[in-house]
């Protein structure tokens, strides 16, 4: 799902990405919001607190609001050194570093002592940061490989392209074209299920586990790594013994 590229994608694959990173980001979402009352996975939010906060002249929180911002800049900046400069080297492993940071960003703080909450500012400040700076790298990771056509960090986009794309269910006419945007239709539903699949399993998990329910995408995150090149050693296989036939 991540080594396919370009004319090499097709619709499955930008499926299974959008489906497992899309729940990530929801349980990384609802995890933020219950421990640090802070948005993690965009910064549309940001940027309007950043701006009440300047009209209010209380500009240390101004400055905390924006660094947000820019620390899911950081990572989407990140994110896209890392692939391009890995690319040049070997181009269908280029993935494996920008989710391999961001699982063990997830796990280092999954096992972050639980008494971090939005009361201890300082703590909460630079969970949040680190947080964004995962959710960059995501987002940047997941555009890049689909070719823009999967986010999975934030929905405002995806509900936008949804309502456009309905309206065009009733004009339409032909086969190819109400099949494309009916798969178009389909897979920007897939995220936005997911998303809050994750948010909902996010909030029960973390009335028991608190923290530590960052584990669980940090998991889903080894998972596609592993699953991914299980599917390459499959191929790679496949290919082996059908040369020597």
């Amino acid at each position: 799902m991540f080594r396919h590229k370009g004319k090499g994608r097709n619709y499955s694959h930008n499926l299974k990405l959008a489906s497992i990173l899309s729940c990530v980001a929801g349980l990384v979402n609802i995890t933020g919001v219950l421990k640090l009352n802070t948005l993690t996975t965009n910064v549309t939010g940001h940027f309007a607190f950043f701006s009440e906060q300047l009209f209010l002249k209380n500009y240390s929180m101004a400055f905390i609001y924006l660094s947000y911002i820019l620390f899911f800049l950081l990572g989407a900046f990140a994110s896209g050194i890392i692939i391009e400069w890995a690319s040049k080297h070997k181009s269908h492993t280029s993935y494996i570093i920008p989710i391999s940071i961001e699982a063990l960003i997830l796990f280092v703080i999954g096992f972050t002592h639980s008494e971090i909450s939005s009361s201890n500012l300082s703590l909460s400040f630079i969970v949040a940061s680190i947080l964004l700076f995962a959710m960059g790298l995501q987002n940047a990771l997941v555009t890049k490989i689909s070719q823009s056509v999967v986010r999975t960090t934030h929905l405002t986009g995806l509900f936008t392209d949804l309502g456009i794309e309905f309206s065009q269910l009733f004009f339409y006419r032909g086969k190819d074209e109400k099949i494309k945007l009916h798969r178009s239709i389909f897979l920007k539903l897939i995220i936005i299920s997911c998303f809050f699949l994750g948010g909902i399993i996010g909030s029960f998990a973390f009335q028991h586990f608190n923290l530590k329910t960052l584990l669980l995408p940090g998991t889903l995150l080894l998972f596609t790594l592993w699953y991914d090149r299980l599917l390459l050693r499959y191929y790679h296989l496949k290919r082996k013994f059908r040369d020597q036939d």
